[in-house]
């Protein structure tokens, strides 16, 4: 068997796939809700609720505020991947495609941000081939951030987490094989060749990897880091602030640490947006700090819906405007 070089197109959507997708996302919602309720429950309302109390309008506007610094951090740099691999897509085209492609991130392994490739596409006659790289090196970006703050935490925090090593080397590797175009071709073709798996997959890696030389550049690289710690140091000081308006006692990089490695963890479950495993190991370490479960519990739930589902309802909100700039750019 030889691998095949072929970049399937995505199929279109329709509107059963659409309303199974909205299914799912909200069947994921209730359950993670139900989870987090059945806990509260079990250890009395009153006391989660009136953790609850304690946040007011502001404070969780400010909580948005800094996961929305996030999220436009990282689309700069998808716009900076846009323009070093020369698409010629602008600003505004990027971030929509960036944005937009957020609804689709409860999909398993995240697959489904995909649909960023098939408006390319449409509006620019890119295949999914030449622009596969953008994935790669958009995902090895964050992998380099998060791996950089959980190394920073361990040494400032002085927690010593269970696993937070082995997953920090994890991220560092991803991120080294991704950012080594020589590296990540040789990889795919062993695994295929002593596997015998997934040879499409395989066969678009190593295609990949021919590209991504455009983006190994120190600048890029070095650029693409930095907008990637500002953008997740945000969201980890969102945690640390929703904490402490909690009463929780804990310093900035301990709760930094928490975030970002209960994220990565449950990313490494594969389960859809990281949704159970996230929620279960941000829990369970705020236990191990000392935070009471009545405070663990309403943290967890309102950064998770502050982080994750926030950038889902975004996604949602630019997705159709997404799809019809496409579709029309595509008619043109």
């Amino acid at each position: 068997m030889t691998m095949s070089s072929d970049f399937p197109v995505a199929p279109k959507s329709t509107g059963f796939h659409r309303w199974r997708d909205y299914a799912l996302l909200s069947g994921l919602f209730l359950l993670v809700l139900a989870g987090l309720a059945s806990l509260a429950a079990a250890t009395g309302w009153d006391e989660t609720l009136t953790q609850l109390r304690k946040l007011s309008l502001l404070e969780v506007s400010i909580l948005l505020a800094l996961s929305l610094v996030n999220y436009l951090f990282r689309a700069v740099r998808w716009h900076a991947f846009t323009r070093c691999l020369g698409i010629g897509t602008h600003l505004a085209q990027n971030v929509r495609h960036f944005l937009g492609g957020f609804a689709m991130s409860v999909t398993p392994g995240r697959v489904g941000e995909l649909i960023r490739m098939r408006w390319i596409k449409r509006e620019t006659g890119w295949s999914f081939e030449r622009t596969a790289p953008l994935v790669l090196v958009d995902r090895a970006s964050d992998l380099a951030a998060m791996a950089l703050i959980l190394a920073v935490g361990l040494l400032f925090s002085g927690a010593m987490i269970r696993f937070a090593i082995p997953v920090t080397l994890l991220a560092f590797a991803g991120a080294v094989l991704v950012t080594r175009p020589a590296l990540l071709s040789v990889s795919a073709g062993l695994f295929y060749h002593s596997t015998g798996l997934f040879p499409r997959l395989m066969a678009r890696v190593r295609r990949a990897a021919r590209s991504l030389k455009a983006f190994s550049r120190a600048d890029i690289l070095t650029l693409a880091t930095i907008l990637g710690l500002i953008g997740w140091l945000a969201e980890g000081y969102a945690f640390w602030l929703l904490l402490t308006w909690m009463d929780a006692n804990i310093s900035f990089w301990l709760a930094v640490l928490i975030f970002v490695f209960s994220t990565l963890a449950g990313g490494l479950t594969g389960a859809p947006g990281g949704i159970g495993g996230a929620e279960a190991a941000m829990v369970g370490l705020l236990l191990l700090e000392g935070i009471p479960l009545e405070v663990a519990l309403p943290a967890t739930a309102v950064i998770r819906l502050t982080t994750l589902w926030f950038a889902i309802l975004i996604g949602l909100g630019i997705f159709p405007y997404a799809e019809a700039k496409s579709n029309a750019k595509g008619a043109t």
